[in-house]
Parts: C-alpha cells; structure tokens; sequence
C-alpha cells in the first residue's frame, strides 16, 4: 500500500475515529502503526479478534483495561541503567496490577474469545515487583518504612527539627531579643532554619547570616545556638538521600532483570486495548465482520462511507465474479467519485481489522495493492498539467500492479483531447485487464461505455439522477450506462435556446453551421463590408465578446473596451494587442459563449496565476518564496 492510496482515500481519519475508542497510549500508538495486511490469514485473525473482542463487551459489564500508561519510556530509561523516580516506580506497578488483572479476566472469556484468551497465557504476572514498589512506595514518595536504616535516619531527622524549633522559639520569645526581630516566627533557608532579623541589627545577633530580603531591610540568621544542630541536620538530610537512592536502585534492578517479560506485557495490553477499541467502534457504527477472498470478488450490500455524516444512501455494488472492470457514468456530483472512495477505504478498513457498517453477505477481497487515481493532480512546483500528471500516476500504478491489485480511476482520460482521452483510456483498462487487476473507473466518454458494453469482462454502472429536481440520488445502478445529462442541465442553468438546438444538431449530425464563419469573409471593396464597419462603429464591444481580426482572420476575445482613440484591447494567441474597431468584427456575442455569471476575468489570466493569486490571499508561504525567487532572478539580469 503506498502513501498517496491512504492520504486520497483519507485511511488516517478513519484510524484516528476508532483511536478515539483506546483507554491508553498504548493502543493509540499501535493504531498509529497500524496498516492494511495483504495476508488473508492475518486479515482473518484480525477480524476475529475484533468479533471475540465484541462479544466480551456486549456480555460482560466490566472489561479491566483501566490504570493503562504507555511506560516505553520509562522501560527504555531502565534498559539505559537510569535510576526512576517513586512516581515512575508508581507507574510501573499500577500496569503490571493492570496486566494481572486482565489476564485473570480474559482467561475467563474463553467461551466468548478463544482467540483473544489464548494470549492471556502469554502474560507474566509480575507480583513480586508491584508488592516489593507498593511496600517501599506510598503516595509517590518513599515510605519510611522501606527500610530499618531509613525509619532511623528520618527519626534522627524528626527529632532534631524539634530540637532546632524549640531554641529558635526560645530565641524569638527571648525579651532581649524582641528589638532585633523583624517578624516574629521561624523560617527556613537553604534547608537551614533561621529568624528574621532587622537588617539594621544584624551585628547585633550571633550567628550565620543565610539570606536576605529583596529590599534588605531584612536578614535571615541562623542563631550561633541553633548552628551546631543546623550542620547536624544536614548530615542526617544527605544520609537520607543515600539511603533512598539505594531503595530506588534495588527497585529499578529487579525491575530491570524483568525488561524481557514487562516488554512483552506492554505489547499484550497495547493490542488488547486496539482490539477493545475496534470492538467499541464496531458497536458504534454497528459493524459486522464480512466475509473475505483473495479472488478479486467484491460484494457489497447497503454498505456506507465510514466518514460521511448525516443520511447516507448505502450503496449496492459487485465486480470481480461475471466482470472484473466496471465503468461508471453519470451527471457531476451525482455520487461517482464516493463510490470509489467507499470502496477504497472501505477495503482498507477491512484488512486492517475493522468492521464495517453493512448488510450480512457482504464480501470483500485481500488485494496485495490498492492504486488509486482520484482528484486534480495538477502540479505548478513540477510543471506538469493535470493530464501529465494523471498519466505519470497511471504509469506508476502500472508497474506496481498484479493480479491482486485493485484500482480506482476517477475521470479517466480526461484533460487532453476526448478522441485521444477516450482511445488512451480504454488501452490502460484492457492492459490493465490483462494483467488481471480489478479496476473500477469513472467517465463521460461515450466511447469508453460502447468498449465496456461489447468487453465480456467489462461491465457499464450509472448514477441515478432526479430529471425534475436537478437532484442526484446517490444510487449505483449496474449493468446500464448513464447519461451526462449536460445538455438539459444547461438549460436548467439559463443557457439559450438556441445554442441548445445547436449543440443538440452537432452531436446527433455532427452538422456545424458555418454562416456565422461566413460573415466574417469580408471584402473590404463591397458593399456588404462597408456596412458592417457602420455597424462595427455603432456597436459598443464589450469584455468577452469574441471579434475577427480582418488583416489576419484571426479569431480574437475582447479585453478592454472601446478608448477614446476608438481601439480595443483584445487577446489572441495568448498576446494582448490594440486594434481599432474598423479592423475587427463581431463573431460572437459573450452572451452566446458564456452562462449568466460566468468569471470572465479568468480568460484572461492562466491557471497557474490564479492558483498564485490565491495562495498569496490565503498567506502561503511557498507561493511567496516564488515571488522571491522570481524577483531575484528578474534584477540579476537586468544586471546582465
């Protein structure tokens, strides 16, 4: 499966919905390296474990994934000889209780999930080490009771804190003392404790001046009474660290002779809690487990687009049984390009484990690739147009196609010329066929559906389409070829009787009209031309009209209308030039080319500048930095 197959089919979006679902780290992350499999064996197993996984939630009222972290840092901090923390220390053994707890549970769903059970005996229950970090480790710090040594330590350190803070009160209560002090109560320093004492007096008491105030009307002195046990504080505060230091490494050592199985562990829960959460998505959407091939056959039975909100029509689709190729045609927006991106991601979904939203006898196929051809690929950065770069995509999917392999072509053979587009497009989907793909594509060509009618293993689909209402149904219709419906759409859009007759004529005759070409043979001696350059002065051109260039009969389309010196503006051959109105004639009106609303600027300016324009509205920084480069390309040769 490659990278552009996921992004188009948008795979990602559906993996961070069931993410949603996880109770942990641990299953959002192997959700996150989670990819379709091409193996039909472990398509099934994950099928499966989603259904067992189902059943267990749908039975019980309990499911112990809770207290789950996602300690691989912690675990790589040990495999490097790191000392933890009590509240890593803390983190650990909340999830080795959590990989108790669900071992003695799935062990007992072996009725509902015998899959899922069996890699309960795979779990190694580590008690010794919960109890060993629950004994010595209490509310994230390390309980004095952790050892002999550290219970007297802590004692000593008690008892000489009351010690300090019965001769510091009697200093602060001391009447000889009342006219040093600044504020009457015991503060600490440094981890040393000390009085404040008014800066003016501090020659005054004897003692260790600790530390001053912001302002310095203020000291802070520990008492020369108090100094002795200060220093012996200390000792007992560095003695302490030691001691902890060694409950924390003998923690951390029996932790780390254990790396093997806690690793394992981690990966157990991480896939118990992705399978838990496929089985919660499942129930969402109320999925099932299709059946599954790895011949190529695709049934699909009122199944939806797992991203698409709101009503959604199901869709009924087959290929891959009577016909390997199917074409579908239709009317714009009528539901085409959803049906291949539902089939896409939808196979995605399914050899990734995932249930779907369908009717039981649904089936899918294993493919080893999925190649898709979706959207505009057009590329500035590369120069390439759309049509290139559809075909340099085509040409990819080609040779890294097999007969297990299928494609989803939006549109195919479109942005060249339609006798070429058809012609190219039927030859990619035979040798496609050939190859023994399967291969679903969209397309107006009329050519491409006689092909797909006369092919055995081709068949033609359409989208369905309300005639009244201008409104798509979104239904597949197999085994007919639809109508593009371009013409009656226009007519509902405005566009002019007369030039519906005529477009009519040239498609069912393929008889043009050639009087309004005629008019434009003037000679410039007669009559008839001195007539039409009256009429030429007295009409006003106006932006879009289309007009004859009488000294080369060159087809022209105005740009800027009449100026006072009566010339035009006009755009041929993609060359701006200014012409006086005696020198042209009207051929068509832009009424006559154009619907009601038509963007008649954009004749005028390329694709790429108007993508350029755009990004430079939005604040793109790429179309930006090709302003710049531009720019210093221009001055560096007007210094040539």
């Amino acid at each position: 499966m490659n990278t552009k197959t996921f992004e188009t089919l948008e795979y990602n979006k559906l993996k961070e919905i069931v993410k949603g679902f996880c109770t942990s780290g641990l299953g959002k992350d192997l959700i996150d390296r989670l990819q379709p499999s091409s193996n039909i064996n472990v398509v099934t197993r994950r099928l499966k474990e989603t259904s067992e996984a189902k059943n267990i939630l749908n039975n019980s009222n309990y499911v112990p994934l809770q207290g789950l972290y996602n300690i691989k840092d912690l675990i790589e901090k040990v495999s490097k000889g790191v000392i933890l923390h009590p509240e890593e220390l803390v983190m650990i053994s909340d999830l080795l209780r959590g990989c108790r707890k669900i071992k003695k549970f799935m062990m007992s769903q072996e009725f509902y999930a015998p899959i899922l059970s069996e890699y309960a005996n795979s779990i190694t229950e580590l008690q010794k080490i919960e109890e060993e970090i629950n004994y010595s480790i209490k509310g994230n710090r390390i309980d004095s009771s952790a050892t002999k040594e550290l219970k007297r330590i802590r004692r000593h350190i008690e008892n000489t804190e009351v010690k300090i803070e019965d001769r510091l009160n009697k200093f602060i209560t001391s009447s000889k003392n009342k006219k040093y002090i600044q504020e009457f109560f015991i503060s600490k320093r440094n981890e040393r404790y000390v009085v404040p004492i008014k800066a003016s007096y501090k020659n005054q008491v004897q003692g260790v001046i600790v530390d001053a105030s912001s302002k310095g009307s203020t000291v802070f002195i520990e008492p020369s009474s108090v100094s002795k046990l200060n220093i012996e504080l200390v000792s007992l505060k560095a003695e302490e660290m030691a001691e902890e230091y060694q409950i924390l490494a003998y923690l951390t050592g029996i932790i780390y002779e254990n790396l093997k199985a806690i690793n394992i562990n981690l990966e157990l829960m991480a896939e118990y809690d992705m399978v838990f959460a496929k089985a919660k998505y499942s129930n969402k959407i109320k999925g099932i487990e299709p059946k599954i091939n790895t011949n190529g056959y695709i049934k699909l039975i009122n199944v939806k687009h797992p991203l698409l909100k709101g009503e959604v029509v199901p869709l009924e689709f087959e290929v891959g049984k009577d016909y390997r190729s199917l074409i579908i045609t239709g009317p714009n927006a009528g539901g085409k390009t959803i049906v291949l991106k539902t089939i896409g991601i939808l196979t995605l979904a399914v050899q990734s484990g995932f249930h779907i939203e369908a009717q039981e006898g649904t089936e899918f196929s294993v493919f080893q690739n999925i190649f898709v051809d979706i959207g505009d690929n057009q590329s500035i950065e590369n120069s390439l147009s759309t049509f290139s770069s559809h075909i340099k995509n085509i040409a990819e999917i080609m040779r890294g196609s097999n007969k297990s392999t299928l494609i989803l072509f939006d549109e195919i053979g479109t942005g060249t010329e339609p006798n070429e587009g058809a012609g190219l497009a039927i030859a990619i989907l035979e040798e496609l066929y050939h190859m023994g793909c399967i291969s679903i594509a969209t397309t107006h060509y009329a050519e491409i559906k006689k092909f797909s009618q006369n092919h055995p293993e081709f068949e033609n689909a359409c989208m369905k389409f309300n005639a009244e209402t201008l409104e798509p149904l979104y239904k597949l219709i197999i085994g007919r070829s639809g109508e593009s419906n371009a013409l009656w759409i226009s007519k509902k859009m405005g566009l002019k009787t007369s030039v519906l007759e005529r477009a009519k004529k040239y498609i069912d005759r393929k008889e043009y009209n050639f009087e309004l070409v005629k008019r434009s043979k003037i000679n410039k001696n007669d009559k008839v031309s001195k007539n039409i350059n009256e009429e030429a002065e007295k009409y006003e051109f106006r932006k879009g009209d289309k007009v004859k260039l009488l000294e080369t009969n060159e087809c022209a389309i105005v740009y800027k209308e009449r100026d006072e010196f009566n010339n035009i503006e006009v755009l041929t051959d993609d060359k701006f030039e200014k012409v006086n109105i005696k020198r042209v004639i009207l051929y068509l009106k832009r009424e006559e080319l154009y619907p009601e609303g038509y963007d008649l600027d954009s004749l005028f300016i390329s694709y790429g500048k108007r993508k350029l324009e755009k990004d430079i509205e939005r604040g793109s920084k790429k179309a930006l930095k090709k302003i710049q480069k531009d720019m210093r390309k221009r001055n560096n040769d007007l210094k040539i």
